[in-house]
């Protein structure tokens, strides 16, 4: 296996092949969580390049070797943005992908913050042929107003207006596939949550699944695991399904 970093489009990312792939490969672009780097999801990588699947683990806006010095109060309050740069250097990446390589499939997958982002991705981009969601959030409208309350109850003084809110409601409605839930578009997409996540509660990608689920006319291509005991994490059985979800659907013709 070989593991370099390297510079894609001003964006510092992990690619992670073999000898045995060629340009033909599928790829897979992998996103990091709130507060992480992409070197922290090399296991992810490394069961993927093992089923012939290409991986590129970029850094999010602010973490990793693009990492500033903001403390985590101060980061909280970037959540977005971050997430929604993300989804646009996502395209990015794609392009780079297309200028290196032609792939015969390009997916993409990420935990927390990361499955937040793969969600928004899959309401924007046609060219994804299938996703792995871990902890993430198809409804961000909801997610955000979840998180407003996280802060107030916490007694956390935000420096948004009601009309900032509104404004970035506005923002993230453009991204929030729950609000076109026909972009899926039977795509194989797989889903894993904890039960007793807090950060980010199972019931806003669950609602999600079970809405889209009667129109997948394959069920199979469409999988929500529930781990009964698991928070915030995901466990060693989680990422096993996940890419083992992943690598059949981008491998097989």
């Amino acid at each position: 296996m070989i593991v370099n970093d390297e510079m894609w489009q001003d964006i510092p990312v992990i690619h992670f092949y073999s000898d045995e792939m060629n340009e033909r490969s599928p790829v897979l672009i992998f996103l990091h969580g709130f507060q992480s780097a992409k070197e922290h999801n090399l296991h992810y990588a490394y069961r993927l390049v093992k089923k012939g699947v290409r991986v590129v683990l970029p850094d999010a806006l602010l973490h990793g070797d693009r990492a500033g010095d903001s403390p985590e109060e101060k980061m909280n309050l970037q959540f977005w943005n971050i997430v929604v740069n993300s989804i646009h250097e996502v395209d990015l990446l794609y392009r780079e992908i297309q200028n290196r390589f032609e792939p015969k499939k390009t997916g993409i997958a990420g935990t927390s913050m990361g499955g937040i982002t793969a969600c928004g991705c899959l309401k924007k981009y046609d060219w994804i042929d299938a996703a792995g969601i871990c902890m993430g959030a198809p409804g961000y409208n909801a997610l955000a107003d979840y998180q407003l309350k996280e802060f107030a109850k916490a007694g956390i003084q935000l420096p948004f207006t009601d009309e900032q809110i509104e404004q970035m409601h506005n923002v993230l409605s453009e991204y929030d596939i729950t609000k076109a839930p026909e972009r899926l578009n039977n795509r194989p997409v797989i889903f894993w949550h904890g039960k007793k996540d807090s950060t980010v509660p199972i019931g806003n990608a669950l609602h999600f699944y079970e809405t889209v689920r009667p129109y997948y006319k394959a069920p199979e291509r469409l999988q929500f695991i529930i781990d009964e005991k698991q928070g915030h994490k995901v466990n060693r059985p989680g990422m096993l399904a996940v890419t083992d979800f992943l690598g059949k659907h981008l491998t097989e013709d």
